[in-house]
């Protein structure tokens, strides 16, 4: 089930490129960002309560490790959108979300260091497919 709702969040992350270099003709690409983050909190707080997510729960019942990972992950993500809009603003978008899929290589490279999922010779030679790929894509 997982490759299934990964393959949703490939198509989905596709659309986000389209619109996104659609959409920043006449706009700032941080104020776009920031729009779009805004767009996105409220949509996604519509779909936890429609889905009954906060149904029983405590902001005390998630631990201060997880609180600041969880933040952590929220500072990342969002300097990721304003590198990207910024980048998308002023670039082809397929070259553009072809060097931002390269955070697939320093997933591999993190998570063996971090996640101890190690490597193993297809994770590190699809990294490397990767990586050449996405220079190929990019080069004039």
């Amino acid at each position: 089930m997982w490759l299934f709702y990964a393959f949703l969040a490939s198509i989905f992350a596709a659309l986000v490129a389209i619109f996104g270099k659609l959409g920043l003709k006449t706009i700032d690409s941080t104020l776009a960002t920031t729009i779009r983050g805004i767009i996105m909190a409220v949509f996604l707080v519509l779909v936890s309560l429609s889905m009954r997510k906060f149904d029983g729960f405590q902001f005390n019942n998630i631990q201060t490790k997880d609180w600041i990972l969880i933040t952590l992950s929220g500072i990342a993500g969002a300097l990721s959108w304003l590198f990207y809009f910024i980048a998308l603003k002023h670039g082809d978008a397929s070259k553009v979300v072809a060097i931002d899929r390269l955070s697939i290589v320093f997933v591999v490279i993190l998570a063996g260091i971090f996640l101890a999922e190690g490597f193993t010779w297809k994770s590190v030679s699809g990294a490397i497919l990767m990586a050449g790929g996405a220079i190929l894509i990019s080069l004039k």
